[in-house]
């Protein structure tokens, strides 16, 4: 009973610190648990999970569009496998605002049109509302803008029935957007005031920025530049405790562009270079492009022309591409503008020729006098002088009608700034209050918490002395645990050593063998000879006759006895493998020549038809020690007129397979099994020849040391082939090894 007192307590202990801090701490996002979930098992994911992956989508397209598109698109895939509408949709959705802001409109166009259907078939207002909302904004991009109204207009009615304040406040900021690409900058402004008393009041940093933004760029279309620079500033410092990447960059570009027109054209490269590291590292084409006609601008009035064509040239390659329609008119115009500062007038004609045509799609007053004043330089300075003259009163009527305009958009902008500002002032009175209210009900928690943090510090009291206790008794298990780690250790060291016991028996029972099977015959061969010699059966000249036979009988027997050390050694733990290149024709040569007498006893053909090119690079005495048994092993299971023959052909571009191969008795498949396994019981041969039936492990044990392979084929009463890889070798004639 006490001991379960004393975990009740260190429970309930842990339980109340962890929400005792959690009064301050944000909840921790487990999507990416989920997402590491999905894709390493091959489970059909439910609804929850599918949403959860779009809502990773959402939350990534600020900082990583392509995070959006990789979640957005798992989404979708898991949603059709289990046919979640809503799920498919949503995922569409998202895949399509990704790649309209990479320029992939049409691909984006295709995917909005599938997520509208479906919202409309399951009825989900606000899933069809953020569709509408970003296809107008996509339509906007492409100069569309009767269609991007359309499609704005359908979701703020939407959202307006569903009394959702933040996206009736975007549906207002994007009418906004498109109004200002129309040249109607006074109901923009009117559109971007009403969105950002909504994000104020809510205190939707983000939103308020981007609002901040635009009514920024309408002040810098009027030439109310300090103000401009105000508003973005505004922006910028809400935009500083946020992720937001794409608005940074955006505010960056502004700022620059204001200072471009101040002819500040330094500092407007530090703000530009901001912008550009940003759109590149989100593949912005929109921003890409624009900003690359800021820097070509910049670098002009600087006279730096090569560097302003280049960076003119990017921007116009970019929104050629992806028809971004805005962006493509002001390179144009950009384009010319360097021209005419050049003195360049055929090269600036071809481009404010473009870029008139094309500033005439859009309803922009700015860039049509803009383009209609590059235009007029170009004529005059290639000396037509009739159609500068016409192209200059286009341009003056354009700049008195964009003058009536701003005339009315100046005092629009004032009566509205008025009025937001006491709006705004109302704002800050409501939050006075509401931080009154907040601070009394801190002072209330602060009570709370002190009678909270008394009954904890009883609690840790209890807890100490438990803890106390308990640390006594893990010392006493951990003295208990290191005497057990120290017997199992003697344990472990009396078997290693009986283990290289067994090793070293193992391998004195080997060297036995081998003396047995190898030394037995030549040594009773020579025992034999001088037998005669002492008994005087052969005459002097016969035993003269005799002698080169005897001698390299012996030399053979001194030549067999060092590789049989040599392999003693290479079962040592101390062996070094000394690999070299040599030709495996000089041991092949050596080895049928010493067994040549010995076959043609038998009436057994050896032939060598190693080719004299063949290089290998291992050690030759253990290749030497191979070969021998198994040109032994051939003529030992090989009959009268049986043939065997030895050859080496290139396997790969690293390897020689040597092969040994007779047409003597064969193997069965059970001796086949375990040739190459353990010691095998050897059968006599053609001649009742015996063997200790260790020679094939010895060859295995070699061959694998000079990181080769060897293998057997055999079909009883036709033959047997061995066949064994050698690394392959190059070497010069001078540097070959002697085998």
């Amino acid at each position: 009973m006490l001991k379960f007192r004393i975990y009740f307590t260190f429970s309930l202990l842990i339980v109340s610190i962890s929400a005792f801090a959690a009064i301050d701490r944000g909840r921790v996002d487990s999507l990416k648990t989920l997402i590491a979930s999905l894709v390493n098992k091959q489970t059909v994911a439910d609804s929850i999970s599918i949403n959860r992956l779009n809502q990773l989508a959402t939350n990534y397209f600020e900082s990583n569009p392509d995070s959006t598109l990789f979640y957005a698109h798992k989404a979708i895939d898991l949603a059709r496998k289990t046919n979640y509408k809503a799920g498919i949709a949503n995922g569409l959705v998202q895949t399509a605002h990704a790649n309209f802001f990479k320029g992939r409109s049409q691909q984006a166009e295709t995917e909005f049109a599938e997520a509208i259907a479906i919202y409309k078939d399951i009825n989900d207002l606000t899933g069809l509302s953020n569709a509408y909302k970003l296809h107008g904004r996509m339509d906007n991009l492409l100069a569309r803008y009767k269609s991007a109204l359309f499609y704005l207009g359908m979701a703020t009615d939407i959202n307006k029935k569903l009394n959702n304040g933040p996206e009736i406040a975007d549906c207002y900021k994007n009418l906004g957007i498109v109004y200002f690409s129309e040249g109607q900058n006074s109901t923009a402004l009117d559109y971007y005031y009403k969105a950002l008393y909504i994000t104020l009041k809510s205190n939707d940093k983000n939103s308020s920025a981007a609002i901040y933004n635009d009514i920024g760029v309408v002040l810098q279309g009027m030439e109310v530049y300090p103000k401009a620079l105000e508003y973005y500033r505004k922006a910028l410092n809400l935009l500083q405790s946020t992720n937001n990447l794409n608005g940074v960059g955006t505010i960056n570009e502004n700022i620059g562009e204001v200072l471009i027109a101040q002819k500040e054209y330094d500092k407007a490269i530090g703000h530009l270079t901001k912008a550009i590291k940003i759109a590149k590292k989100q593949d912005d084409k929109d921003g890409m492009s624009s900003v690359y006609t800021d820097f070509g601008l910049c670098y002009s009035h600087k006279k730096q022309f090569t560097l302003a064509k280049a960076y003119l040239d990017s921007s116009l390659q970019i929104a050629s591409k992806y028809k971004i329609v805005y962006n493509q008119a002001y390179a144009l115009i950009g384009m010319a503008t360097m021209y005419n500062m050049q003195g360049d007038f055929k090269n600036a004609y071809v481009y404010a020729t473009q870029g008139q045509q094309l500033a005439g799609t859009l309803r922009n007053l700015t860039v049509r006098s803009n383009a209609a004043l590059q235009l007029n330089k170009t004529l005059a300075g290639l000396g037509k002088y009739n159609e500068a003259y016409q192209m200059l009163n286009r341009y003056n009527e354009l700049k008195d009608s964009l003058n009536n305009n701003e005339s009315i958009q100046k005092l629009t902008s004032y009566n509205l700034a008025l009025d937001f500002a006491s709006k705004e002032k109302q704002l800050a009175e409501q939050h006075r209050e509401k931080d009154e209210s907040f601070r009394q009900r801190i002072k209330q928690q602060r009570l709370i918490n002190a009678i909270f943090l008394s009954i904890i510090a009883g609690m840790l009291t209890v807890s100490i002395v438990y803890y106390r206790q308990k640390r006594k008794q893990q010392k006493i298990n951990a003295m208990l645990e290191d005497k057990n780690r120290e017997v199992l250790q003697q344990k472990a060291d009396l078997d290693d050593q009986a283990q290289k016991l067994n090793n070293l028996n193992v391998l004195k029972d080997r060297l036995i063998s081998i003396l047995a099977h190898d030394l037995r015959a030549p040594l009773s061969t020579l025992r034999g000879l001088f037998g005669l010699l002492q008994d005087e059966t052969i005459s002097h000249q016969q035993m003269l006759e005799m002698i080169p036979s005897v001698l390299k009988k012996l030399e053979y027997t001194s030549d067999f006895l060092d590789t049989l050390l040599f392999w003693i050694n290479s079962q040592m733990d101390n062996f070094e493998n000394s690999a070299k290149n040599f030709h495996i024709k000089d041991i092949v040569a050596y080895e049928t020549e010493s067994y040549h007498e010995q076959a043609r006893l038998k009436g057994i053909n050896l032939i060598d038809n190693v080719p004299k090119e063949v290089v290998a690079s291992a050690d030759p005495n253990s290749v030497r020690i191979v070969i021998r048994n198994l040109i032994t092993n051939a003529i030992k299971f090989s009959r009268q007129d049986d043939t065997i023959e030895i050859s080496a052909a290139q396997q790969d571009d690293h390897n020689y397979v040597i092969s040994v191969k007779d047409t003597g008795m064969g193997m069965s498949d059970e001796q086949l099994g375990k040739l190459f396994k353990s010691k095998v019981n050897s059968n006599t041969g053609t001649n009742n020849e015996s063997g200790t039936g260790m020679g094939m492990l010895f060859c295995k044990d070699l061959v694998e040391k000079c990181s080769g392979k060897i293998w057997v084929t055999s079909k009883q009463g036709q033959g047997t082939k061995f066949s064994f890889t050698l690394p392959m070798g190059a070497l010069s004639e001078q540097h070959l090894a002697v085998a």
